[in-house]
């Protein structure tokens, strides 16, 4: 028997003004390029004005236009919970804004695609998102009652079952023990069932913070804190084994220009640099300072030339020391 075809999903991303806007379109530019097979819809979602947002966060038109000459969609929604206070709940809110019961699979915008998205064979009745992260939260505290506590007493209030969510390969009182993740993607079968208990949870742990929380800081960790509950409300868990092109060689999460240049592989640096060259794209993507100077004046090969990628620093904080220390960073 013949292999099944994949899936098809929607992607999501969040567009405005700013540097995300610039982020967004070279992230549809590198699915375009490096993934031709993809066939499901792209959704560029928008915060549009409102009380929750003092400046307009809406994108520039040419970077509007660029993107749906790419075949994205703009997907404008309203932020009635977090906006400028919390941009982190942009992904929040705008899941309610996508097709209800069609997979989705969201990406943060500083995310680069170097390969066929279509071939990961995403189960999405089992919802996951990634875990390329660091133990940034819970904050181990002079005062605080340990990870244990603290993570049961999330998934109490949420009536969820704690015990069946650990990894009992790690020790007791470990992070990696407790079900964390990057929210730089996440997946699930509906999008507006997940995004519904996604707002409820955070605005739960926010409005009515546990008494077990009660000196951790929830920004801007609120969308990482809640996210493991609402993935393992929907029956899901850790990813397995077929993700791995996600955060390998078929997605990237760059985060910031001089961290991609200092420690990614070649294949992203080579991608980075074929999906930019494009006069089209070069001329937008120009406007944002950042891009300009490490990309397009090579600030970036300099960053790169201070790493060795076979012994890079253990840390994400040494890394951009050294990079500032050399005079090179630009967020």
């Amino acid at each position: 028997m013949g292999r099944s075809p994949p899936a098809t999903f929607n992607l999501m991303l969040i567009g405005q003004s700013g540097r995300l806007q610039y982020e967004a379109l070279l992230l549809v530019a590198s699915l375009r390029a490096k993934s031709p097979q993809f066939a499901g819809q792209v959704f560029v979602c928008e915060p549009q004005p409102g009380p929750l947002w003092p400046d307009d966060p809406r994108m520039h038109p040419h970077i509007r236009a660029a993107l749906e000459e790419l075949g994205a969609t703009i997907l404008p929604f309203d932020s009635q919970n977090f906006g400028a206070s919390y941009p982190h709940g942009n992904k929040i809110e705008a899941l309610a804004a996508l097709p209800a019961g069609e997979p989705f699979l969201f990406l943060d915008s500083d995310t680069l695609i170097t390969g066929e998205l279509s071939s990961i064979p995403f189960d999405f009745s089992r919802p996951s998102a990634s875990m390329r992260r660091e133990g940034t939260w819970p904050v181990e505290e002079l005062y605080w009652p340990g990870y244990t506590a603290i993570w049961k007493s999330l998934y109490d209030r949420f009536g969820l079952d704690f015990e069946s969510s650990l990894d009992l390969s790690q020790p007791d009182e470990y992070w990696q023990r407790y079900l964390y993740f990057n929210a730089g993607w996440f997946f699930g079968p509906d999008p507006q069932a997940f995004g519904q208990r996604f707002t409820e949870y955070a605005l739960s742990v926010r409005d009515d913070t546990p008494p077990e929380l009660a000196i951790q800081p929830l920004d801007p960790w609120l969308d990482q804190v809640v996210l493991p509950l609402v993935i393992h409300s929907f029956a899901g868990g850790r990813p397995g084994p077929e993700l791995a092109g996600l955060d390998g060689d078929i997605t990237c999460h760059w985060r910031v220009l001089a961290l991609l240049y200092a420690r990614e592989s070649d294949l992203v640096i080579e991608t980075l640099h074929d999906v930019t060259a494009p006069n089209r794209i070069k001329k937008l993507l120009k406007q944002y300072e950042p891009f300009k100077r490490m990309i397009y004046q090579e600030r970036g090969l300099k960053v790169r030339a201070l790493f060795d990628r076979d012994a890079l620093p253990l840390t994400e904080k040494k890394m951009r020391n050294k990079i500032k220390t050399a005079g090179f960073w630009m967020r």
